[in-house]
């Protein structure tokens, strides 16, 4: 493949229109330019989207079992994005400088920009507009590296190897929160085996090492970035391991374990070495739209989050600080694992428990039917049923 040739960092590309302030209000979706019309991928969210029958009925039982629960006034508790600008929100990461905010972004091709939510009321309290970067296509993960830096990820591709290459944007995590602009420096990325699409950045919070996992709905690959992103160049990412079908993804705040979610389930590895180990289903929340997924900035929970306007963000309990082997604590060696929610309805909001059996069988029996309709109909949608 002719490598794509390298573009400056600033101004922006000549033939991406140059950023443009954000409007009020909602926008409609547009096709970005030069881009043929999305046909949705048999394992994509609009083929998923189309499900919705089954779905809902699907999260009209989980309704009782699982109740919505508002905003207590604690940081990292369950909590709703109030902002009506954030319909797609596609990726989360705790802040490292302000307690219990954490920062999002919508996908497609909503524009450079970058919110930060208070989980104490779900209410934006900055808003980050990327400069530099022309005009993002597809953002689909956030994380936050050991130097402080913001790492976004404009690594969408619904058609499965339409773009030859990918970027990744890049900025000092505000120190003040307030509505800003900030220059981004802006990567080339590319995947040593071809184009693919993928919907998860992750950060190593030691090595500050990039990875991405691809998304394809018969699993999809783990990809290591160069020890060092540079700009003038491609920076080629290069497969390490296999994953299942993955949403998003997060480091644990000691990095050694990697949470990686689906639509309807999740898992910890261990982590080692650059190298995924052994894994641990976790009590993942059934949501509209699972889409993301970090660490609290502790260690101590996993804040899962999903689409849609006024989304849900639902924190659950990991034992042994997220290790696939429940053991050891936070990086000061402090037992962790408490159960889910601390026994209150709705926190956590998890669709069962871990593997130890201890789950509603209710509950569970409801989930086993749920998914088993929902598999049937996107079976019967491609044809396969």
């Amino acid at each position: 493949m002719r490598p794509y040739p390298s573009r400056p960092v600033a101004p922006p590309h000549p033939s991406r229109p140059a950023a443009r302030p954000y409007p009020s209000g909602l926008r409609a979706a547009r096709p970005y330019p030069d881009r043929p019309a999305a046909r949705p991928h048999p394992g994509s969210r609009r083929a998923v989207a189309g499900l919705a029958a089954p779905a809902a009925a699907l999260l009209l039982l989980l309704g009782a079992a699982c109740p919505a629960v508002a905003a207590d006034g604690e940081p990292d508790r369950d909590f709703t994005i109030e902002d009506p600008r954030i319909t797609e929100s596609s990726g989360l990461a705790a802040s490292r400088l302000h307690p219990g905010i954490y920062w999002t972004h919508n996908d497609s091709d909503d524009g450079p920009y970058v919110f930060a939510v208070d989980s104490r009321t779900g209410k934006t309290v900055a808003t980050v507009t990327m400069r530099g970067v022309g005009e993002p296509r597809d953002v689909e993960g956030i994380s936050i590296g050991p130097d402080g830096d913001i790492y976004v990820g404009d690594i969408g591709d619904n058609l499965d190897g339409t773009w030859s290459h990918v970027w990744i944007y890049r900025f000092p995590e505000p120190k003040t929160l307030r509505d800003t602009t900030v220059t981004a420096t802006q990567y080339d990325v590319q995947y040593a085996d071809g184009p693919r699409n993928a919907e998860s950045l992750m950060v190593h919070p030691k090595t500050g090492r990039v990875y991405i996992a691809s998304k394809n709905e018969n699993g999809g690959g783990l990809y290591e970035g160069p020890g060092k992103l540079t700009t003038g160049s491609m920076n080629v990412f290069r497969r390490v391991g296999e994953v299942p079908w993955v949403t998003d993804g997060a480091f644990s705040p000691d990095g050694r374990s990697l949470a990686l979610r689906s639509y309807f389930s999740a898992r910890v590895y261990a982590f080692e070495n650059g190298r995924l180990g052994e894994s641990r289903a976790v009590a993942a929340p059934f949501q509209r739209q699972a889409e993301s997924v970090t660490y609290t900035a502790d260690g101590s929970a996993l804040m899962f989050g999903s689409e849609g306007t006024r989304s849900g963000v639902v924190r659950v309990e990991v034992e042994g600080g997220g290790r696939p082997d429940g053991s050891g604590g936070t990086e000061d060696g402090q037992e962790q694992g408490k159960p889910a929610g601390n026994g209150s309805p709705g926190q956590g909001g998890s669709a069962g428990q871990e593997d130890d059996g201890k789950g509603s069988v209710g509950l569970g029996a409801v989930i086993i039917i749920g998914v088993g309709a929902l598999w049937f109909a996107l079976r019967r949608k491609r044809g396969k049923g």
